[in-house]
This record gives structure tokens, sequence and C-alpha cells, in this order.
């Protein structure tokens, strides 16, 4: 039926359509006998001006209670059932009021036909017809007919309808001049106020208003509306205050404790790389399991990596896989295996890379995987996988990965083949640091060769190369 505010989820258009008044005939016995009465009192106050109440007549109130009284269309129409199609009888209640409307002797007076403007606004917001309805209340306010606090009450509408309908430059001048002879405002009024101030890019009459608001309900020791301080997170997280959104953020998990404002606490403590309050903030999130997104999962992750908690990382990770919300790809497995690496749990990290292998055979997994077979003892594995590395490239460390190899090799007393693994390892190193390492290696691998050479030439029974 209406559009409502589409910039921030938080504003509902709440209608306060103003009461219908009270038509009571100036010249009826209960007219007459309040008049009898109020003769026979002294004043108060003797000196102060009073304003005479308006009235309806006796000729318009006849009229108007032919479409409001008992059996009038509209007292039909607001009491059947929810369901019933009353659209009928809020089109006949039209038909009589602007029947009504047109024929100036019936409701003649400036007061009077405020009455029926207010009553045809209010029909035509039944029919769901908001410009209609705008049309009827501004002549209420333009109108000299109405009572102050009768067209204040009417403003109020007027500029709720002017919200509804998106005329937020309109809807805003209402607002102020109904604020303006206002005795009270209340925490919603200023809420919306304050929203299309937001919308209009008034940012600063935005943010004066909603602080307002704040302020008056914690003077009165009432809780501040969550959309309240969600408005004025947003106002200073466009500012760059990211200290003041901070603040506001643990007023919302402290009242209103959603996981949402749990997430972007994280957020904040992580933008003032506040790392161990970005992670607690994160895990209370976590440990509730309010973390359902890959993105979410994975950053939980990395932060426990980065906190040098890679068990936990490891963990997340593997249960986030279980549970279907991180994909079982390269990328993640690899990161898995990585986890449990740093973790020094070897099997599980062996297994997550040999998991990443199946999606992408590349050198630098093979690498790893040599690696992990080497210190596991499974040196023919190992030769095997840093092969496959050496064959496949893309290995970051080449050098390595010849290190690796030839390791393999010595403890499979194939001295030979690591003498040449070595041999690449130094001719892929490069830096003078690097190539020490596989040229120690050589020397040993040339002594401890010829030395078994020599006791096999004497008859002695010496383990040989074991590669195949």
């Amino acid at each position: 039926m209406l559009n409502k505010f589409r910039y921030l989820s938080v504003f509902v258009l709440a209608f306060t359509v103003p009461m219908l008044t009270g038509l009571v005939s100036s010249d009826s016995t209960m007219a007459v006998s309040a008049v009898a009465a109020e003769e026979k009192k002294e004043p108060k106050y003797k000196n102060v001006k009073t304003r005479k109440r308006a009235s309806v007549g006796k000729t318009c109130a006849k009229a108007l209670d032919k479409v409001q009284g008992e059996k009038g269309p509209i007292t039909l129409a607001s009491d059947a059932e929810e369901n019933v199609d009353v659209s009928g009888l809020w089109a006949e209640a039209k038909t009589m009021l602007s029947d009504i409307d047109s024929r100036a002797k019936v409701c003649a007076s400036a007061y009077e036909e405020t009455q029926v403007w207010n009553m045809l606004g209010y029909v035509e917001y039944s029919l769901d017809n908001i410009p209609g309805a705008i049309n009827y209340y501004k002549k209420i306010v333009n109108s000299e007919g109405a009572p102050p606090e009768f067209k204040l009450d009417t403003r109020l509408t007027l500029a709720q309808f002017y919200a509804a309908t998106e005329f937020y430059e309109l809807a805003i001048v209402q607002y102020e001049l109904w604020a303006e002879k206002a005795f009270v405002i209340g925490a919603d009024q200023r809420l919306t106020m304050a929203s299309i101030y937001y919308q209009l890019e008034r940012k600063e009459d935005a943010l004066r208003t909603v602080e307002l608001g704040i302020a008056d309900a914690e003077a009165k020791g009432i809780l501040p509306k969550e959309r309240m301080w969600a408005l004025q997170r947003v106002l200073y997280y466009e500012k760059d205050d990211l200290k003041k959104v901070t603040s506001i953020l643990k007023q919302l998990v402290t009242h209103y404790p959603k996981w949402m404002y749990w997430k972007n606490l994280g957020g904040m403590y992580g933008a003032q790389e506040q790392e161990m309050n970005q992670l607690v903030s994160y895990e209370v999130v976590y440990l509730n399991g309010e973390l359902t997104t890959e993105s979410d999962v994975m950053s939980m992750a990395y932060m426990y990596l980065g906190a040098d908690v890679p068990y936990t990382a490891a963990r997340i990770l593997e249960k986030g896989m279980s549970d279907d919300i991180i994909k079982r790809n390269s990328k993640n497995l690899d990161l898995l295996g990585n986890a449990w690496l740093q973790a020094k749990h070897l099997p599980e990290a062996l297994k997550a890379f040999e998991g990443a292998s199946t999606f992408s055979d590349s050198g630098e997994i093979q690498y790893r995987i040599a690696s992990i077979y080497l210190d596991l003892g499974q040196d023919k594995k190992a030769y095997l996988a840093s092969k496959k590395a050496a064959k496949k490239g893309g290995v970051k460390n080449p050098a390595a990965n010849f290190s690796k190899m030839g390791s393999a090799l010595i403890n499979l007393h194939c001295y030979k083949d690591a003498v040449k693994a070595f041999n690449r390892s130094v001719k892929a190193a490069k830096t003078k640091r690097a190539k020490r390492f596989p040229k120690q290696w050589i020397k040993f691998a040339n002594y401890e060769g010829d030395r078994l050479q020599k006791l096999r030439d004497v008859g002695a029974t010496v383990p040989g190369c074991s590669k195949a």
C-alpha cells in the first residue's frame, strides 16, 4: 500500500490519524445544560482572555451523523470482520461527504468545514488513496477554522503521509512546524525526523535530532530505542569516527544483543588494529553458531592463525567443511594443511594437503607433502613427492625442494642421486647462505657413498639404494 523508507530498515510508519471531533450541536440539551452551568460559575481568572470553543451546528451534525453514526458507512466499515470487503462502504462514505462538502449551507462555518475534510481525509486513507488524504489534511492545516490543537495533530499526520509517499522535503517542513509548537516530541517522532534528515543528506541535523532523542530518554531513565543507536552509529561511521561507532556498538550489544552487532563490533576492533578484542567479539558469535557464511568462518580461522593459535584455526576450518559452510577446494584445504602444520599435527596436515592435491596438483602442494613425508620418516614417498613437485613446477622455493629430495635419497642410501639433487639445490639457491646447506650435504653424501662402497669392496654387507 505504502512505500516505506528505503534507506533504513529501522523505519516503521505510525499513522496518527486525528480523532474525529465529537459532534455536539450547540442547541442540544447537553450543550444548553453545560452552558447554563458555566454561566453560574465565577471565572477563576477574571482578566484572562478565553477562546470560544468551536462546535458543529445542528444541521451539519445531523448530516455527518448519517455518515459516521451507528448505521453510517464509516461505522459499518470499521466494525466489519477483517476479511470482509468494505471498499463499497468507504466509497459510499466518500460520496456522502463530498456531497456535504459541496453544499455550502449544510456545514457552513470554517470549523465545520474542517470536520468534513478530516472525515474525508480518513476515508481517502481507508481507500488507500494517500494523495487524496493529503489534499484534505492540507486544507485543514491551512484553514483558519481549525483549532490550534486540532491543526497541530493534523500537521503531524500530514508529515507522516508525506514521508510515507517519499515527499521528504515536504514531510520535514511539516515535522519542523509541528515540533515548534508540540508540547511533547516522542522518541518515534524524533527518530522519523532524523531518518528524513538523513535521506535529505542533512547529516548534521540528523545527528543532532537523534542525539537529542537519546539524551532525552537517558535523562528520563528510559532505555533509548535500538533504532536511534543504529542510526547514530551509521552517522558516526560516515564521519569516520570509529571510536564513537565502537562505543555505540558496545551499547547495542549490551542492551539489544544481536549477533549482527557483535560482528560489527569485531569489524570496528579490526579496523582499529585491536586484534584480540576483534577475536573475542567474533568468538562470541562463532561459539553460538551464528557465523554461517564461508567468509565469516574463514575470517575467524585467519584471526586465530594471526593470534598464533593454529590448532583452533584448523578445528574451525575442519568443522566449517564438515558443516558444508566452507568449500573443500584447493585453496581452503591448503590453508587447513598449513594450520595443522603450524600446530605440529603432521598426519592431519598431510591429509589436508593430499586432499588439496586432488583439486590442484601444483608443485608447491607436492613440495609440502614431501616435507611432511620426510618428517614422518617415509623417505620413499618424500622422494617421489619432491620429484613430482620439481616436474610440476611452480614451487616457491625450488632450492628447498631439491634439498628435501636429496635428504630423502640419503636416507634411502642413494648417495649419487642425492649429490645430483643437492647440486640442483645449489644451482637454484639465490644467496650464498642458501647454497651453504646443500654444499655441506654434497660433501657428506660423497663421503658416505665412498665409505659404503669401500665396505662393499671388502665383502661387507651394507644397504644399497632403495628408491625404486
